[in-house]
Formats: C-alpha cells, structure tokens, sequence
C-alpha cells in the first residue's frame, strides 16, 4: 500500500510540474513575439525577425531567464540556478533567476552583462554589453538597483546598491553609478553626475522615494 502510495504522489507531483512547464511556455511565446519585434525597431543593424531569433544572444539569455523566473517563483530554485547557469555558459550573460525583469527587455550585443537577484526593472529597458547591476551588501535584503520603465544604460555601465534609476533616464557608458537618477536625467562619469536639465527636479525625486520607492 505504501509503494502505491508513494507512485501515486510521484506521478501526482510529476503532472503538477509538466502543467507548470506548459503554463510558463505558453506565456513564453508571447513575450518572445513582443521581444523580437523590440530587438528589430530598437537595433537597424537587425534584418529580419529569423535573423533576431537565431543570432541574438542577448533575447536569449532574457527569455532563458524568463522561464527559469517563473521556477524561482514557484520553488524550483535548483532547476532555476541550473537553467540560469546554462544560459550564462551559452550567451556571457549572467541573470539571477530572482530579478525581476518587465517586458520588452532589450540587451544589445550583451557580452559581460551581470544582473544580480534582487534587481527589478521596469517595461521598455535597454541595455548594451558590459553592464553590472550588482549589489552593495552581504545581507539578505534589497541590494541591487531598480531600474524604471524607459532607460537606457551604456556599454562597461556599474551600477550598484539598491538605488533607483528613474524612468526615461540614461546612464552613460563606463559610467559608475552609487545614487539614485531622477526620472528624464542623464548620468555620465565615474563618479557618475547629472549633466543637463530633468524634467522632474531632485528634490520631487527623493521625495518620491521617500514616500515608498519606485512608482509601479
């Protein structure tokens, strides 16, 4: 009887994952539609959506990482890392399967890129090669950046601590970023500075922040 029982919850636990595996490859198809007609308005260098889907690492490692996100968020965190590990071997790019990313997330060439596990990013984000979002702590806690909808980060960019990049912002590349970016603002150089006039003023921004973070 308890062998029966036993088969009867392996076989049970077995169709469990096999719907959670069709449930999250369902979903899959429509982002990776939405991604490559991103990868194809976002990069002139893309000729067609074959071309964008066979040869750009960079939608490769976002929709590995997609599917090993959902098995984070159901507890299949070893198949997770697995899944993750696998696309780091096959595209130089580094996910942690616990960031949370949004949709028409675009890497472009994306050699080097490291994301670390509590990052969020918002819709409509871009990022070229070299980009680390990393963290500033040890601790079990929020430690890496959020990233709003709308920006743009450049090539070699580090941005590390659990700051936030608001929306429509731009870091510039080589750049090193330790405090927040008010939305519409560019930030360049290492330090990293604002240069130029934001429509939405520092002070307005840190009370935003202030108030509970990053607006959904």
């Amino acid at each position: 009887m308890r062998a029966t029982r036993d088969g009867d919850d392996a076989s049970a636990s077995s169709s469990t994952f096999a719907s959670t595996v069709l449930r999250v490859a369902m979903g899959l198809l429509d982002r990776i539609r939405e991604d490559v007609r991103t990868a194809l308005s976002k990069d002139p260098a893309a000729r067609s959506s074959l071309e964008v889907l066979l040869f750009y690492p960079g939608l490769h490692a976002v929709w590995a990482h997609r599917l090993a996100h959902a098995f984070w968020e159901r507890d299949h965190t070893l198949l997770a890392r697995g899944l993750s590990h696998l696309s780091r071997f096959a595209t130089g790019i580094e996910i942690h399967p616990g960031a949370e990313i949004g949709r028409r997330f675009f890497v472009d060439h994306g050699n080097g890129v490291v994301i670390g596990e509590t990052t969020e990013i918002g819709d409509d984000v871009m990022l070229y090669h070299g980009v680390t979002l990393g963290g500033d702590s040890m601790k079990r806690e929020k430690r890496h950046p959020t990233i709003e909808d709308g920006v743009t980060i450049g090539a070699g960019a580090t941005l590390l601590g659990p700051i936030t990049i608001g929306r429509q912002a731009k870091v510039g590349a080589a750049s090193v970023v330790l405090d927040s970016v008010p939305p519409h603002c560019t930030a360049i150089g290492n330090p990293a500075e604002l240069v130029g006039d934001c429509q939405e003023t520092v002070p307005e921004f840190e009370a935003r922040l202030g108030d509970g973070g990053s607006e959904p």
